[in-house]
């Protein structure tokens, strides 16, 4: 994913659908699969996301003076922002080729998404900017060097659109956090695109704190990707987040509605954190069909292990009692 290549067989791969209605059965290999990548559900995190950076592509789209105003998507871990980011990426690389055609956007990337290494040096940010489009970094190279070839490339590719994840991992307190900090000041200055950026509670780490962090927070919006609540006022949507999942199912006897019906039991379970959820629904899928019962329960649902973050919030109401064991 975070090499050109990756992104496009990404973006060009269709999405996992379920069967329409009247399609013939599909084989056990076949649903396996499709549970093990299953759909992505249209959340109000990637329709807000959308939304804005349709917004700022356009607002900066003319902008040459300064940096373009950019976006972070924040939230805790498994609230789905990667995911956020990635699909908004994939529907920006879309509407390019849609707008411009195949043969037009040939030798273009409109898109890049690149990760923020642990503990990343200015240097060894900028090598991940290079590898993304395969551009050559040999040893001598200096940083400098290395920066003005990524700017030089991803102008010449059209890149409108940069992504860049697990930005909390940026301490621009640090002295490598301040260079790496500053490269990215640097990339927006001199790349004519967007940049929209993810990371873990970016508010209550340093990436916001002295000079560098003010900069960052005077030209970036903020959207929050929390955890789902299992009521918003008269709404319910969480219950409609299982639903809707629920319905993307595709195994032979689960009987619609289900897993609405244990909604608050499975808000317990995960915490109302879509990445957790996604992984229990589709855990319990691929289980009942290599059981044979071709349906999920609570049964089903509560012999399966989650991420330890979900597992350290779910306690059970009625734990098991330890026997007494009667001495004779």
């Amino acid at each position: 994913m975070t090499t050109w290549d990756g992104f496009h067989a990404f973006v060009t791969t269709p999405v996992a659908a379920p069967p329409p209605p009247g399609a013939p059965p599909r084989s056990l290999e076949e649903r396996l699969a499709y549970h093990s990548r299953f759909v992505t559900v249209r959340t109000p995190a990637i329709d807000a996301l959308a939304k804005n950076v349709r917004t700022l592509m356009i607002l900066g789209r003319h902008q040459t003076v300064t940096a373009r105003p950019s976006l972070i998507v924040t939230g805790p871990a498994g609230a789905g922002k990667t995911t956020a980011l990635l699909q908004v990426g994939r529907a920006c690389h879309l509407a390019h080729t849609r707008r411009h055609g195949p043969t037009a956007t040939a030798g273009q990337a409109p898109v890049a998404y690149v990760l923020v290494p642990p503990a990343a040096s200015a240097k060894t940010l900028a090598t991940e900017f290079a590898r993304y489009l395969g551009i050559p970094v040999t040893a001598g190279m200096s940083q400098a060097q290395i920066t003005n070839s990524v700017c030089h490339t991803y102008t010449a590719a059209g890149v409108q659109l940069v992504m860049i994840d697990e930005i909390h991992r940026l301490n621009p307190r640090t002295t490598t956090g301040a260079q790496s900090a500053d490269l990215i000041k640097d990339l927006t200055e001199r790349i004519g695109a967007t940049f929209v950026y993810a990371g873990i509670d970016v508010t209550t780490t340093p990436l916001f704190t002295g000079v560098r962090g003010a900069q960052l927070a005077g030209r970036a919006s903020l959207i929050d990707c929390t955890a789902f609540p299992s009521r918003l006022g008269h709404e319910e949507p969480f219950r409609d987040l299982i639903t809707a999942m629920e319905g993307a199912l595709d195994l032979r006897h689960h009987r619609p509605g289900t897993l609405p019906k244990l909604a608050p039991y499975l808000h317990e379970r995960t915490a109302g954190r879509i990445g957790s959820l996604a992984r229990l629904i589709r855990q319990a899928a691929i289980t009942a069909l290599t059981d044979g019962t071709e349906r999920i329960t609570k049964t089903t649902l509560d012999a399966i292990r989650l991420d330890h973050l979900a597992e350290q919030h779910y306690r059970p109401h009625n734990p098991p009692r330890n026997r007494r064991t009667s001495t004779p």
